[in-house]
């Protein structure tokens, strides 16, 4: 099942370098995930200084459970980066 994740970041003015501190180890399973069939978009969001300030990605999991397994070790979560995030199913359309 394919899920749409909306992960808005913190706020507090030590969350940038949080971002760029964990920006490797998170793109590094990004790349697993894009191999392994699991991640199928994403990227960060900008305020309209072009500053990160979240992230969408698109991923392919069986579950909701899996998503949720999956989200509690990446490390934009165990490093404090993203604060609010959405998770829904989501339908690609067929163009």
């Amino acid at each position: 099942m394919t899920f749409l994740i909306v992960a808005h970041d913190f706020r507090d003015p030590e969350a940038p370098s949080r971002r760029m501190q964990q920006r490797p180890a998170h793109l590094e399973g990004a790349r697993r995930m894009k191999a392994e069939g699991t991640f199928l978009e994403g990227g960060a969001m900008l305020d309209d200084e072009g500053r990160m300030t979240g992230s969408m990605l698109l991923v392919e999991f069986p579950s909701r459970a899996e998503v949720d397994a999956w989200l509690a070790r990446d490390p934009y979560v165990t490093g404090q980066v993203w604060e609010h995030i959405t998770v829904r199913p989501f339908r690609r359309v067929q163009l």
